[in-house]
């Protein structure tokens, strides 16, 4: 029956193997994409606005007099906004807010000896870009899980970019905008792609519709996104180089199969690159999920883009040993999304070292996290959650350390600060400390200044 939709079965059952190199992965050339947008980005540092007008006629259909969206069809689209759609978006939003809330950092103090502390301080950045895709789908939830941890973290200045839509009259998506309506945001431009992310890089010229460089820019988009990212990174600070969404789903035969097709189905459905992975111990659950799928992929709307995903070398369903070992698989997989759907999922999700998000139980789908529970769903891909982590209040701020030492303190340390020089071969490192040792008294004779307990002063 999987056959059917050509959704590959792979059998780890006493592999033996490193599962890095087993699960699957869609191809993502981010590096070749490089060379591509290379060019845009150039072109767009140089002339700027005009650049990015002839980008928008040239990708996106639609010939705009300025990339600046104005208040009054920000307004506009929040005015014509379908009453149940910002019912949810509100909800989305308290939700978000409230969570995001909870992960702000708070300035800590230690004092390292007497005399000697230091402070890290938390400070948010102070301009930031967000970018919303606007291709196969409408991502209003993007721009809420954009906004609020920047919002949250303090940053000053929010703008965002979102496609222009040629059946809207070059603005972007009136949900899009209505979204940010909602969250107060009035700096919205008409621009995407690749050059989207150039123009937060250098700015796209002066006067008021013009926008100025950011400091960091968030948010998902295609391989042609995350290229610019990749080009433009050290320019601007970036969230992550974010590839094709994945789902994989750690499952024993206690799952209910029709939940696990429907979460496979719900993240395949993004686009014909997403994956969706099954592991369990359970061939009965193999099989049906694989039926399933087949049912519920031929009813389904998007079933051309799913079946396209489903049958990708990307997706697979994977037969394992025991939990123990699907454990292992997720956790060399480092899914953007993992559901546990186990007899114990709480203690397996406990467990859980790699994953950008982790759904416990089978009433915690994907879908949640992507809309209303209240975590961010801007999350690392392609096996970066074993390194990385998601969209938060963090991504938006800047540790600083504050060092203050009074001159007992300094004196008490300062023969290891040499020392530690000396070793590096940095002998003026610890120059610059002696300088401020009190002098013996004899020195302080023969130059006939004060002996005196105080350090001497310029």
């Amino acid at each position: 029956m999987i056959n059917r939709i050509d959704l590959r079965g792979m059998d780890l059952r006493s592999a033996g193997l490193d599962v890095r190199t087993l699960v699957p992965r869609a191809e993502f050339d981010i590096e070749a994409a490089v060379e591509t947008v290379r060019p845009i980005c150039e072109d767009v540092r140089h002339r700027g606005e005009a650049a990015l007008i002839e980008y928008g006629e040239r990708f996106d259909g639609v010939r705009l007099r300025s990339l600046r969206v104005s208040a009054d069809a920000i307004t506009q689209a929040l005015t014509g906004l379908d009453p149940q759609i910002r019912a949810a978006l509100e909800e989305s939003i308290r939700r978000a807010r409230k969570v995001h809330t909870d992960q702000k950092r708070r300035d800590v103090q230690t004092v390292v000896v007497p005399g000697g502390m230091v402070t890290e301080r938390w400070v948010p950045i102070r301009r930031a870009g967000l970018y919303v895709p606007g291709g196969l789908a409408v991502l209003p939830s993007s721009v809420v899980m954009n906004v609020i941890p920047a919002q949250v973290a303090g940053v000053e200045q929010i703008a965002v970019a979102s496609p222009p839509q040629r059946e809207f009259g070059g603005l972007p998506h009136p949900t899009i905008l209505a979204a940010c309506a909602l969250l107060n945001v009035e700096e919205v431009y008409a621009v995407g792609g690749s050059q989207a992310i150039a123009m937060f890089a250098y700015g796209s010229g002066p006067g008021e519709t013009g926008c100025r460089p950011v400091d960091i820019v968030t948010g998902p988009g295609n391989i042609y996104v995350a290229a610019a990212k990749r080009l433009l990174k050290g320019r601007i600070g970036i969230d992550t180089e974010a590839g094709p969404t994945e789902i994989a789903i750690l499952a024993d035969l206690t799952a209910d199969p029709g939940h696990v097709a429907a979460d496979l189905i719900s993240q395949a459905e993004h686009d014909p690159m997403a994956a969706a992975v099954l592991v369990t111990d359970s061939p009965a659950l193999l099989e049906a999920v694989g039926l399933e799928l087949e049912n519920r992929v031929a009813a389904t709307k998007h079933r051309e883009r799913i079946g396209q995903a489903l049958a990708g070398r990307q997706s697979a369903l994977i037969l394992v040993d025991d939990l123990e070992a699907g454990l292992a698989v997720v956790d060399g997989y480092a899914a953007e999304h993992l559901e546990i759907q186990t007899s114990n999922a709480r203690v397996l999700a406990g467990r859980v070292r790699n994953a950008g998000a982790v759904f416990v139980g089978p009433y915690s789908p994907v879908s949640l996290g992507d809309y209303c529970a209240g975590s961010n769903h801007v999350l690392p891909t392609g096996g970066c959650a074993s390194h990385s982590s998601g969209l938060s209040v963090q991504s938006f701020l800047k540790g600083i350390h504050i060092v203050e030492y009074n001159e007992p303190a300094l004196s008490e340390v300062a023969q290891h600060v040499v020392t530690l020089a000396n070793a590096e071969d940095l002998p003026a490192h610890g120059e610059a400390v002696l300088a401020r040792r009190q002098p013996e008294p004899e020195v302080l004779e023969a130059f006939d200044l004060p002996v005196t307990d105080q350090p001497l002063e310029d």
